[in-house]
């Protein structure tokens, strides 16, 4: 088990020190808060990179308006009479 790169060993102490700090009747609601945290912080992600799709995807599917051909033919009749 290998998490952020914090092995069991690691994770068994850092455990054991919040048990010491916040004592046994607090540890659970830290642990359950942790977890929804985790958990908004997942969706909030998720959302992100599907929004970020969208908008690519979107992207590519709209016509290039920089590589279109510039000169007297993107102008009106009349503006190339007056030219």
């Amino acid at each position: 088990m290998n998490i952020f790169g914090v092995g069991l060993p690691e994770i068994a102490v850092i455990v054991g020190i919040a048990l010491v700090i916040f004592g046994p009747k607090k540890l659970p609601e830290i642990g359950k808060n942790l977890g929804k945290t985790m958990k908004s912080l997942q969706k909030a992600t998720s959302e992100f990179e599907n929004e970020l799709k969208k908008a690519v995807s979107e992207s590519e599917e709209t016509p290039d308006t920089a590589n279109s051909k510039s000169g007297s033919q993107d102008i009106s009749p009349e503006m190339n009479e007056k030219i």
